[in-house]
């Protein structure tokens, strides 16, 4: 397996987040960058870092006002009196306002949607070279290498073309599903986070070349809470192909995998030929979320059926956040999809 990465995704390193009402330690710490390249060097995977390439890949995918307000948010953000050290919205937009307004309090509220993603002078240069880590992999398979893994921190699936959420800032899948897309005419994404993927479907909504499949947890029950039901399926030429397969808290490895097969069925059936993961390891039972009990074999079994899908594929790092086992579950999910049996 090709693992692609770049020391600068270790930047972005908030130590905190405003979560349940209370200063809570941030979810996605740079401490996960680390341990998920020492899990893949563990296992003797080559290795290869990202060129900071030019950012026409994150602009077929994101609008330009959002990417050059995200570029420069933290250098407006510290010429404001009494700030704090992270930029965090304190207002937002609902259903019922329309106008973006001028004043950077109220266009970080218009351009991030929660107190999830706090951002602080490195953000900008780790997001994209995380976004640009997706971007090399996915030109990587175009030039024929079968199967590679971009380990991207922070994550993405749940960013909207304009809109960051959930620790997420660019959305790295979908970046990479859009290059594939210009070669291959038909292109799967498939989103194996335990929160679903709601920036990526909103992405490919309409779009009939790019089937997006999400196993995650229920959203009536856990974030992103508002998006991410069953009877969500695309529209206009899309229509068909959005397929999400939520799961009640708690699931264990057979529901899991069976919903997983369901959807690799749905990608054959398109005639994906070529697939995206999206690879969260928030599922796994010691993970802090504490929403799925999956566990090593599980993850492992996931890596058999994807690399049985016998098409160039690339893994894109989503959530798994830190624990003493998320090291092992990328090792697990690795093994499988090349078919080697785990130690012991």
């Amino acid at each position: 397996m090709l693992v692609i990465h770049h020391p600068d995704q270790a930047l972005h390193d908030p130590q905190w987040a405003l979560r349940r009402g209370k200063l809570m330690e941030a979810p996605d710490r740079a401490e996960r960058y680390g341990i998920l390249l020492a899990a893949a060097r563990d296992d003797g995977h080559e290795e290869e870092i990202a060129p900071i390439g030019p950012i026409d890949p994150v602009l077929a995918v994101h609008d330009r006002e959002y990417v050059e307000f995200l570029r420069t948010l933290y250098q407006r953000w510290s010429t404001m009196p009494d700030c704090g050290d992270y930029a965090v919205p304190d207002s937002h937009p609902t259903h019922r306002m329309h106008r973006k307004p001028k004043d950077l309090r109220g266009e970080l509220g218009w351009y991030c949607n929660s107190t999830g993603c706090p951002v602080t002078a490195e953000t900008w240069t780790a997001v994209h070279a995380s976004a640009q880590v997706a971007a090399h992999g996915a030109r990587r398979v175009l030039e024929g290498v079968n199967a590679v893994y971009a380990l991207c921190r922070p994550p993405g699936h749940h960013v909207y073309p304009d809109l960051m959420s959930g620790s997420c800032f660019l959305n790295n899948a979908s970046i990479a599903a859009q290059l594939l897309a210009t070669r291959f005419e038909k292109v799967a994404l498939v989103d194996i986070d335990v929160h679903h993927g709601n920036g990526s479907q909103h992405i490919f909504y309409s779009r009939s070349d790019v089937l997006f499949c999400s196993v995650h947890v229920d959203p009536s029950v856990a974030p992103p809470f508002y998006v991410g039901y069953a009877d969500e399926e695309g529209e206009g030429l899309g229509r068909g192909c959005n397929i999400n397969l939520p799961l009640p808290r708690g699931t264990r490895n057979a529901s899991w995998l069976l919903a997983l097969d369901s959807a690799l069925s749905k990608v054959e059936q398109f005639g994906a030929q070529a697939v995206v993961v999206s690879l969260g390891l928030d599922a796994g039972q010691h993970d802090p979320n504490g929403i799925f009990n999956i566990t090593d074999d599980g993850f492992f079994e996931a890596g058999k059926r994807f690399a049985g899908l016998r098409r160039p594929t690339l893994l894109v790092q989503e959530g798994g956040y830190l624990s003493a086992y998320l090291g092992g579950y990328l090792k697990s999910f690795l093994r499988g999809f090349e078919n080697d049996p785990p130690a012991g």
